[in-house]
């Protein structure tokens, strides 16, 4: 079943549910799930509303009648069709975990989405990316390639018809021009709960200070390094006799299903970034 995915956020107001859901029932679509959250601290409402498309109305003619009616009471939105799958572009460096997980998923349908583009600026991952029939691109980095390899993966992005970029376990530093002009398509894997244990090392660094949870954080990335929106966390108890190597493993996996979890939840369109924070509503609708 085809369905249209709305996220709405507006400033907080008497009326916004009936005035929404009125717009889509007099045009005869049948709503399958409404989610709603008023941010009471600063008066901020989000809404997500999904429609069964059943293709009676036309996109363009939606889209124009709903941004006529946003401007009455000051909605910003934005439009997903389930018939669209994201394009979604990974950059890898020599860590497989991360990126292998991620195509696993698509290949189960996990993910629905399509992943038709791997860039790497080592050579590293080109057998996993042959293994799962997916193009390779290696990009070098220097201090000096950098501004040039930027506008090749720019120009990648465009050739691709990508939607969503991923940093599995890329382990570069992107430009603020570069992060400025994808704001919001791309999301970062940090190997720690934001902002503990940066830099090399971080499980050797948690095992010397005796850390009692180890965590992974997904965020959006921004300018700022590491503190971007964050879409997710999940956190695993450590035990005194666990190795640095034992850390590691478990570092790991939180990172695969944390990333996950993050990139799922933007193909679902179900993330409204606020400022700094992230609305993510839940999954399963």
């Amino acid at each position: 079943m085809s369905a249209i995915v709305f996220l709405i956020q507006c400033k907080d107001q008497k009326g916004l549910v009936a005035g929404i859901t009125s717009f889509f029932a007099e045009r005869q679509f049948n709503i399958l799930h409404c989610q709603q959250y008023t941010d009471t601290e600063v008066g901020q409402y989000f809404m997500r509303i999904k429609l069964e498309d059943d293709g009676s109305f036309n996109h363009q003619q939606l889209e124009a009648e709903f941004s006529q009616f946003a401007v009455t009471i000051d909605l910003n939105w934005s439009v997903r069709y389930s018939e669209q799958p994201y394009r979604v572009a990974l950059l890898v460096t020599r860590a497989s975990h991360c990126p292998y997980d991620l195509l696993l998923r698509e290949l189960e349908g996990e993910l629905k989405c399509d992943i038709p583009l791997i860039i790497g600026n080592h050579r590293d991952l080109e057998d996993m990316a042959r293994q799962f029939d997916k193009p390779f691109y290696h990009l070098p980095i220097t201090a000096e390639t950098k501004q040039a390899q930027e506008a090749e993966i720019k120009r990648l992005l465009a050739e691709f018809d990508i939607d969503l970029i991923v940093m599995a376990r890329y382990m570069q530093i992107l430009s603020e021009e570069f992060v400025t002009e994808f704001s919001g398509r791309i999301i970062n894997i940090h190997h720690g709960f934001l902002p503990a244990f940066q830099g090399a090392k971080p499980y050797h660094q948690a095992y010397e200070r005796g850390v009692k949870i180890i965590g992974a954080t997904a965020h959006y990335a921004t300018a700022e390094l590491d503190e971007g929106p964050i879409i997710a966390q999940d956190v695993q108890h450590v035990q005194h006799d666990n190795s640095p190597q034992d850390l590691v493993m478990m570092g790991k996996d939180i990172e695969r299903i944390v990333l996950a979890r993050a990139v799922k939840a933007h193909i679902e369109h179900r993330i409204i970034i606020n400022g700094r924070r992230t609305i993510v509503f839940s999954e399963g609708a």
